[in-house]
């Protein structure tokens, strides 16, 4: 009985020692790559941003006569959470952290004052105007400031991102965070800030002209 010779039965073929060596030799490829461990595989595999934009059109030109007297800055913590029925949330599910930050305005629109809203007496030496009272503006929120803190999805939600046009979209909570930004901005004294800027503004202009006494009051 003969002894097979030691290693022949583990002795690798032609075609798979080729297939070896080309995996290998990818592994290092990339991992060259990734670590930047071989010099110039970086720059010569990384990628470049191109603007091929086309130039913005001008669609229309609106003339403002609203007067901005006040701006807040608002920062919110949004929690949004997403359960589904009989499916636990590791299965479907969401939960969302998120800081929105943000301004809004508050403005006197004072192209809506009339002739008979401004009084003048004859020796023009005391005015009395009659304005709007101040609105609140749409709320901005501010992208560069604004972030999420933590994000937990289900197994099912992971796999929908990834036929999904727009993963990891936040348009939810930046949409929630931009409705208590406009609920936080009613709730605080912009409106009343901006009234008493505006009546400053007004009463220093005017007396700049000759006025000795101006009278603002807001109503409307």
């Amino acid at each position: 009985m003969t002894t097979p010779i030691r290693g022949m039965s583990k002795r690798m073929p032609g075609w798979a020692k080729a297939v070896s060596a080309v995996v290998l030799v990818l592994v290092v490829f990339f991992a060259g790559i990734r670590l930047s461990v071989l010099p110039g595989l970086k720059d010569l595999f990384g990628t470049e941003t191109h603007d091929r934009s086309g130039p913005a059109l001008l669609e229309s030109i609106q003339d403002i006569s609203r007067y901005d007297a006040a701006s807040g800055n608002f920062q919110v913590v949004v929690d949004l959470e997403k359960d589904a029925k009989f499916l636990p949330d590791a299965i479907r599910g969401s939960r969302t952290l998120y800081v929105g930050a943000g301004t809004v305005d508050a403005f006197v629109d004072l192209g809506k004052v009339g002739e008979k809203d401004v009084t003048v007496n004859d020796d023009r030496t005391s005015a009395t105007l009659r304005l709007p009272h101040a609105a609140l503006g749409k709320p901005a929120l501010d992208t560069d400031r604004s972030y999420a803190v933590s994000k937990q999805r289900g197994l099912l939600d992971r796999l929908g991102d990834l036929f999904s046009d727009n993963p990891n979209g936040e348009q939810a909570v930046q949409k929630l965070a931009v409705r208590h930004i406009s609920d936080a901005a009613k709730q605080s004294e912009l409106t009343e800030r901006a009234e008493t800027n505006t009546t400053n503004m007004l009463q220093g202009l005017l007396r700049s002209l000759g006025f000795k006494e101006v009278k603002v009051s807001y109503a409307g």
